[in-house]
C-alpha cells in the first residue's frame, strides 16, 4: 500500500503551493449519504482525524432522503459537520447540492459514505493539485476495506451448447467459523457473474478451469485456518482446492457439497481503484481492479479518468466543465464528467501517497437489477454526449446484438428444447435500451453544445483507450 505524503503539509518549510506559508487551503469534502447505517458513521469519523486544520476544512453530508435514521446520527454524532437534505432520492448527482457554491473554497471532494481515508489522504491529495494548475482532479488509491487470502480451484471444463464459455465447477458458498463469507468474497479473472439457482442452491456463479476466490479477512485480524466452500458441477468431477497450506482434492457432483480447504499466507490488499481507464469500445472501468496490491501502482501518473468514490477537485475546472449530469442517476456519471474535462484539455493525476478503503458497491449492490439498468443505459448515454460518431454506432450495434445473443441463448434455445426461458438479463439489457432512446433526443442536444466547446480532439481523448 502506497504510505501518506511525507509529513504532508505539516512538515514544510516555507511557502506552500500558491498559498503562502502556513496557509492550508480551504477544502470542502462532501459525503453522499443513502441509509449508509454504520458505514456512513465511520466515514465522518475517519474524515474528521484527517491531517488537516479543522478550521480550514469544511465537512458536508449531504443526505439522499435516508430511512434508516443515519442523517440523524450524524446529526448528533457530529455536530462540526454540516447537513444538507436533498429532499428525496436524487442519486449520485445529488452531490451537486454540494458543489454549486464553491466562494472560498480552494479544493472541493467527495467521499463515498462506505469509504475510510487515512489520516495523510486529503494532504497528499491536495500537494498534486497545488503542484500543477492543469491538473482539474486528482485520485487517490482505493483499496478494498478488507484484506484477502486466496483460495484456488482448479477443474476440468466443458463447453454447454451455444454458451461459448469454458466451465468448471459452480460455486454457492464460503464460510469460515460459521460465518457466511460468500457474499464479501472476491470473485475476479476465472469467474462468472452470479447466478440464480435453485433453492436448495441459492445464487451460484460458475468458475473457469483454474479461478482464484478471494476469502475476506478483517482489517487486523488473522486469517482462519481453514474455511469451507460448497461446490458443485454438471457431472462428477475431480477438483483441486489449495488456500496457501497443502492442497486438496475432491470429488464434486451435480449436488452441492461443503468442502473443508486449510489457509495459509498473510492477508494482502486487493485494489479497488487507482485512477479510472477507457475500455476500447467505450467502457468505463477501474484501473487495476481486484489485483492484488504488490506496489505495482505505487508511482503517480496522469490517467484517463477519476472515481467518484474518492476524488479532489479544482473548483475552476468545475465551473468550467460544469457538475454532474442529473439524468445519470447512478453510473458513467464520473466518466461522463471525465470526459468533459479532457475534452476542454484538464488532466487527471493519480497519487498513491493518498490512500482510502472501500467496501464496493454497498449501496447499489453490484449484479442487481438496478446495477444493470443503469450501467448500461448510462454507458450508451455517456457515448452519445461524448463520442465520436463512428464509437456511438459500435456501441449501439454491439449492444443490441449483443442482447439478441442473450435472446438466442436464454429464450429461443431453452423454448426449443421445451425447457423454462431466462427473460431477467433480456428484460433488463431492453430496458436499459428503452431507457437510452428516452433520453436520446436530449442527449444529443448537448453533445452539439459540447463539441461546439471542445478544444482537444477526439483522437487525443480515445486515444487513451485501452484493450481487455
Amino acid at each position: 500500500m502506497g504510505a501518506s505524503a511525507p509529513g504532508g503539509w505539516f512538515a514544510r518549510m516555507g511557502p506552500i503551493g500558491h498559498h503562502g506559508a502556513m496557509q492550508h487551503p480551504a477544502v470542502r469534502l462532501v459525503v453522499l449519504n443513502y441509509n449508509g447505517g454504520e458505514l456512513v458513521q465511520r466515514c465522518v469519523a475517519h474524515l474528521e482525524q484527517l491531517d488537516w486544520p479543522r478550521e480550514r476544512l469544511d465537512l458536508v453530508v449531504v443526505d439522499n432522503d435516508s430511512s434508516d435514521g443515519s442523517d440523524r446520527e450524524l446529526e448528533q454524532r457530529f455536530p462540526k459537520v454540516r447537513l444538507v437534505r436533498s429532499g428525496g432520492n436524487l442519486g449520485f448527482p445529488a452531490n451537486n447540492l454540494a458543489l454549486r457554491d464553491l466562494d472560498g473554497v480552494d479544493y472541493v471532494g467527495l467521499v463515498n459514505n462506505d469509504a475510510f481515508v487515512e489520516p495523510g489522504w486529503l494532504a497528499a491529495l491536495v500537494d498534486v493539485l497545488e503542484a500543477d494548475p492543469k491538473v482539474g482532479a486528482a485520485c487517490p488509491k482505493i483499496v478494498l476495506a478488507t484484506q484477502f487470502v486466496e483460495l484456488r480451484i482448479q477443474s476440468p471444463t466443458w463447453r454447454p451448447p451455444g454458451d461459448g464459455r469454458d466451465l468448471g465447477v459452480r460455486i454457492s458458498g464460503l464460510r469460515a467459523g460459521g460465518a457466511d463469507l460468500f457474499g464479501e468474497a472476491g470473485f475476479g479473472e476465472g469467474s462468472w457473474a452470479l447466478e440464480p439457482g435453485p433453492p436448495a442452491e441459492g445464487p451460484f456463479r460458475w468458475l473457469s478451469g483454474d479461478a482464484t476466490v478471494r476469502v475476506p479477512v478483517a482489517m487486523g485480524a488473522d486469517a482462519p485456518a481453514s474455511v469451507e466452500v460448497r461446490l458443485a458441477a454438471a457431472a462428477p468431477t475431480r477438483v483441486s482446492l489449495s488456500g496457501g497450506a497443502a492442497p486438496v482434492e475432491v470429488d464434486v457432483s451435480s449436488e452441492p457439497r461443503w468442502f473443508a480447504v486449510p489457509l495459509g499466507g498473510a492477508p494482502h490488499d486487493v485494489i479497488n481503484n487507482v485512477g479510472s481507464v477507457l475500455v476500447a469500445g467505450g467502457w468505463g472501468a477501474d484501473r487495476g481492479f481486484l489485483e492484488r496490491d504488490r506496489g505495482q501502482y505505487d508511482d503517480a501518473q496522469d490517467v484517463f479518468a477519476w472515481c467518484g468514490a474518492g476524488v479532489l477537485f479544482r473548483p475552476e475546472m468545475l465551473a468550467d466543465i460544469g457538475l454532474f449530469d442529473e439524468r445519470f442517476f447512478m453510473y458513467y456519471e464520473d466518466t461522463d464528467l471525465s470526459w468533459r474535462g479532457r475534452a476542454r484539455g484538464w488532466r487527471f493525476r493519480y497519487t498513491p501517497a493518498a490512500v482510502m478503503r472501500h467496501v464496493h458497491a454497498a449501496t447499489s449492490v453490484e449484479g442487481s437489477a438496478m446495477f444493470q439498468y443503469h450501467v448500461e443505459r448510462n454507458r450508451l448515454l455517456m457515448l452519445l454526449k461524448n463520442a465520436p460518431r463512428r464509437m456511438v454506432l459500435e456501441a449501439l450495434v454491439g449492444f443490441v446484438t449483443a442482447t439478441a445473443s442473450y435472446a438466442l441463448r436464454d429464450v429461443v434455445r431453452p423454448v426449443l428444447r421445451g425447457q423454462r426461458p431466462r427473460f431477467g438479463l433480456v428484460r433488463a439489457r431492453l430496458g436499459s435500451l428503452f431507457g437510452f432512446a428516452r433520453l436520446a433526443p436530449a442527449m444529443w442536444a448537448d453533445r452539439r453544445r459540447l463539441r461546439a466547446r471542445q478544444t482537444v480532439p477526439d483522437r487525443a481523448i480515445t486515444g487513451w483507450a485501452v484493450r481487455r
